[in-house]
């Protein structure tokens, strides 16, 4: 596989929160022969994941709590962060791996 070709795909594996989120990773982990791409691959996977997990937490938080405005608004402000630090990290990591 071409350098280019290694790269683009590794990137894409972190761009890929915004079009497939879960499926691109694993078709890649799974697909790819080289270990650079894997790595990729499984990184990116695992980050897609924290959002996934957090959304549940929330929603537990909320129901526990039956309703109470502060935990809604605090499990708002921690899940949201996390989604928004995963996001960013995602476009960094891609735009790292381009650029290196």
């Amino acid at each position: 596989m071409k350098e280019g070709s290694k790269k683009t795909i590794s990137a894409l594996c972190y761009f890929s929160l915004f079009f497939a989120p879960f499926l691109f990773p694993i078709a890649v982990y799974l697909i790819a022969d080289e270990p650079e791409v894997m790595e990729h691959a499984k990184r990116s996977f695992l980050s897609h994941l924290l959002p996934i997990i957090a959304v549940p937490l929330g929603i537990i938080i909320i129901f526990e709590t039956q309703y109470n405005l502060v935990a809604i608004i605090i499990s708002a402000l921690i899940f949201g962060t996390l989604a928004l630090i995963v996001m960013i990290w995602n476009i960094v990591k891609g735009i790292k791996v381009i650029v290196s």
